[in-house]
């Protein structure tokens, strides 16, 4: 796979990412040594990035990961780790907490549970609205100086705030939701990370199994989907709709929706001016098949023609349903 850089000077990824949120628990229970596995065939199929946070599974996340480093992978990949989302008795989240002092505490767990001596890229998971970003991405430049961080991300957060962050220690990507189901990326974030030499790790690229392809509505939905718009009622239908237009198109070239999806993720970053592309897809799996789906993904190239076949299998306003809940859109700085 072809290498891509997050940031001017920050680490070369592989194009495809591993999300390891369903790891633990994100969408229904997930086993233990399968998760291990997807990580071990992850990392040997090239996959460079694993992208975690220090709530997926109230810290279980870091932990899995620790057990799942197996001698001198640690060298190999790049940890991307979200911090800051609190988290209730019940499970629920709540508000993002940015300031300086609970930085470096959630840091010193983080590292302690991971095993390592250091982080790659760490980032806030929400922008706190009572603490200035500029303090937040001030607390983790002090531990990249400290040599506990090496890079400094963001998450779903808007152009105002990417400057003014970049303005205090250089940003090496900014993460956010992007798939053909999510364009929000492309109104204004996209523009603003290309000016300033910032990469872009896409997460959602599946729509949360949406664009695997192989999804079917299910009466009593757990974890994160229950609470998602887009699998409400006839939202779900009216998706599913959109995803039986695309398998039109991947059929014939003899891949799979999942494929083609992420292929057109990879291909928007392609529009960029790095030739290599400076968007990378990060895919959720808790099975070693997906990754090996995703991989074959890097791979593909997609034409003029075909873009546009996709762009008019799934126009931007017919997807139905916001990405999240009223409450959880109110506290993304992205969509404002």
């Amino acid at each position: 796979m072809e290498m891509r850089r997050l940031g001017a000077d920050g680490p070369r990824v592989a194009p495809i990412g591993l999300g390891c949120s369903a790891m633990s628990g994100a969408y229904g229970p997930a086993d233990e040594k399968e998760s291990v596995a997807t990580i071990h065939a992850a990392i040997d199929a090239g996959v460079t990035l694993l992208d975690t946070a220090d709530f997926y599974g109230m810290g279980h996340n870091e932990w899995l990961i620790r057990q799942a480093l197996r001698a001198g992978d640690r060298e190999k990949v790049v940890l991307s780790v979200k911090f800051g989302q609190l988290t209730g008795l019940d499970g629920t989240f709540g508000i993002s907490d940015g300031r300086p002092a609970a930085v470096k505490t959630f840091l010193a767990y983080s590292l302690q549970r991971l095993g390592t001596d250091h982080v790659d890229i760490y980032r806030p998971a929400r922008l706190d609205p009572a603490v200035p970003v500029e303090e937040t991405v001030g607390a983790i430049a002090e531990a990249v100086r400290g040599g506990y961080v090496r890079g400094i991300g963001l998450s779903e957060v808007g152009p105002e705030t990417i400057r003014r962050a970049h303005a205090v220690h250089p940003i090496a990507d900014v993460q956010i939701e992007y798939s053909l189901f999510s364009r929000g990326a492309e109104d204004g974030v996209l523009e603003t990370c290309r000016e300033l030499g910032i990469g872009v790790t896409a997460y959602g690229v599946l729509s949360r199994g949406l664009l695997s392809g192989s999804y079917r509505p299910v009466a009593d939905a757990t974890g994160a989907r229950s609470h998602l718009p887009r699998f409400q009622d006839a939202n779900v239908a009216a998706n599913l709709a959109l995803v039986e237009n695309l398998r039109k198109i991947a059929e014939p070239r003899g891949i799979t929706v999942a494929q083609l999806a992420i292929a057109w993720v990879l291909a928007q970053g392609r529009a960029g001016t790095r030739p290599e592309g400076d968007v990378v897809a990060l895919v959720g799996a808790r099975r070693p098949r997906r990754v090996t789906d995703a991989v074959a993904a890097a791979g593909l190239t997609l034409t003029d023609e075909e873009l546009a076949a996709v762009g008019r299998a799934v126009p931007r306003a017919a997807v139905a349903g916001e990405r999240y809940g009223a409450a959880a859109m109110a506290h993304l700085d992205s969509e404002r």
